[in-house]
């Protein structure tokens, strides 16, 4: 019975409150509609060996309306629209405070990045350093090669005697299995 009162439930609220404006479908398309208002479009791509992140952000002046901060993996930007004249009989536009983190490609210093605002797009160009080689080869001994007389030649104390060889372990039987009754 729970359960039917649960599925239920978000249409009985509907019929109850149907004056409400604008009631979500699900939660999660509440949830989509919250984030989506918060926010704004951006674009990533390379270009000329930098990481480019071109966001949309008509209207605003840069000096007052726009911070960038980098912390060396993440870049955020934060801006502020604030509604300028009287109150409009119905908007789509959004106001108050939008935010957007982007992850970077590489970990980059703060004083590498630029950023420029022009014509309602504000451009943030990272340097993406050149990948690093992919390791160092290092050159592996052969222990079982026995080495001449001379170059075993001990050094002065007992801890540089050289070492006897050593003895293969001979391998161990396997078990034998019990008679049967």
């Amino acid at each position: 019975m729970a359960r039917l009162v649960r599925r239920w439930a978000p249409a009985l609220f509907r019929v109850m409150f149907a004056d409400l404006p604008g009631w979500p479908p699900s939660p999660r398309a509440a949830l989509r509609a919250l984030s989506a208002a918060q926010s704004f479009r951006v674009e990533e791509l390379m270009r000329e060996g930098r990481y480019l992140i071109r966001a949309e952000l008509p209207g605003l002046d840069p000096d007052q309306d726009i911070e960038v901060t980098a912390d060396g993996t993440a870049l955020t930007i934060y801006a502020e629209r604030w509604q300028q004249d009287g109150e409009p009989q119905r908007t789509e536009f959004r106001y108050g405070p939008l935010t957007r983190s982007v992850r970077l490609p590489a970990r980059v210093g703060a004083p590498d990045i630029t950023a420029r605002y022009r014509n309602g797009i504000l451009e943030v160009s990272v340097p993406v350093p050149e990948a690093p080689p992919q390791g160092t080869q290092i050159p592996v001994q052969n222990a079982d090669i026995p080495r001449s007389p001379r170059a075993a030649a001990p050094a002065a104390g007992p801890a540089a005697a050289p070492r006897p060889p050593a003895t293969p372990v001979p391998p161990t039987p396997a078990p034998v299995p019990p008679p049967a009754p």
